[in-house]
């Protein structure tokens, strides 16, 4: 039930950008869902004839879990800097995505080669902090980048450094993911 609920909830919040009829009443959803109220951080993926579309999310529980998927919903959809903003035609195209954050914990490991053997590839959601370098990887990422080195490599760019910064040591996350996908057009809205 939980992962319907997130899926519509996060449908209607697009659509409610087109169309005024797909308002969500946050608080009787609330109310009939109670887990709702409880903080939470969700990954909203879209994308569209299997290429992606937009991706935000929060890595960290900050705000009511319902609060939490709207946000993201509708940032993903119109304001991931990486694409223009949907478009009421690519609708039809879109499967959606939404992953339920696990709380991260600290990953310690003693040099690079323990790091690989402590991840564990199709499981684990990673992040990368080290000064001005931040990243994460959703355990979904696995699925293009299958190996541990690949997966650190990848992750290491999209920080902003390159795969030298295990060097230096960063602070590593880890973190899972209950994720729900479907196709949005086979979606129920609120």
């Amino acid at each position: 039930m939980i992962d319907a609920i997130l899926l519509r909830i996060a449908k209607s919040a697009i659509l409610g950008k087109f169309d005024d009829t797909y308002k969500i009443d946050e608080e009787a959803l609330v109310r009939e869902y109670p887990f709702l109220a409880r903080d939470g951080a969700v990954f909203v993926t879209l994308n569209y004839d299997n290429n992606l579309r937009g991706c935000i999310g929060s890595i960290i529980a900050h705000r009511r879990l319902i609060d939490d998927v709207i946000h993201n919903a509708v940032s993903a959809a119109f304001s991931d800097p990486r694409f223009n903003a949907l478009n009421e035609s690519e609708l039809s195209h879109l499967n959606l995505e939404v992953s339920l954050l696990s709380e991260p914990e600290i990953l310690e490991y003693d040099d690079y080669e323990d790091l690989l053997r402590k991840i564990q590839p199709k499981i684990d959601g990673l992040i990368l902090k080290h000064g001005r370098y931040q990243g994460t990887f959703l355990p979904q990422v696995w699925e293009q980048l299958p190996s541990a080195e690949l997966f650190l490599e990848h992750l290491s760019f999209k920080a902003g450094a390159n795969p030298s910064i295990y060097k230096e040591h960063p602070t590593i996350y880890r973190y899972g993911v209950e994720h729900i996908e479907k196709k949005f057009d086979g979606v129920q809205a609120l």
